[in-house]
């Protein structure tokens, strides 16, 4: 619900401080307003079927008005936190429960590639939006990529969505190449 918030009005989260922001959400958004619209649909149609239940009408109302919020949260949360660079970190993100932060000495290359299948393999993250990933990192060491339940998994590639891979893959690529600032 934050999220929702956030996004109603437009301030993102964590992107102080970023030298460039890559947004992730975009090609899920007909799929998400699609489902908000047949909630609303359902909502509808079960007011007029339970008008004669008072009781069941009023909690089934409050649970489908709260499915409608959290379906447009849930776009809200992928809208709202897009994946940054700063300084020499990578952060990726997807949406609340996804967020890392990668140093750019971790990535072993970077690479446009778009994707419509991702099978689950040890080692690997797939970051996927609209059943879609347009860039693929390899890393140089495993990272903590934490399930949605917290646990260690360690991963050597990670395959995200962003709006504009071109760009992505640009300035990831440019950041990596330029020498990081040095100590007085």
């Amino acid at each position: 619900m934050e999220s929702l918030i956030r996004w109603v009005t437009r301030r993102p989260h964590g992107v102080d401080g970023a030298d460039a922001v890559f947004t992730h959400g975009r090609d899920q958004a007909a799929m998400m307003y699609g489902l908000a619209f047949a909630c609303v649909v359902e909502t509808v149609a079960l007011t007029y079927l339970l008008a004669d239940w008072p009781v069941i009408h009023t909690i089934l109302l409050v649970v489908d008005v709260y499915t409608v919020l959290f379906v447009l949260g849930l776009h809200a949360a992928s809208r709202t936190r897009p994946h940054t660079l700063g300084g020499r970190t990578l952060r990726i993100r997807q949406a609340a429960n996804v967020d890392i932060r990668l140093p750019l000495d971790q990535i072993a290359s970077v690479r446009r590639e778009t994707r419509f299948t991702h099978e689950k393999k040890d080692g690997e993250m797939n970051l996927p939006v609209g059943s879609q990933t347009s860039i693929t990192l390899q890393l140089t060491e495993p990272v903590n990529a934490p399930t949605f339940f917290g646990a260690a998994r360690l991963v050597t590639v990670i395959r995200l969505h962003a709006d504009d891979p071109k760009a992505l893959h640009e300035a990831v690529t440019r950041a990596r190449t330029t020498s990081g600032p040095t100590p007085e």
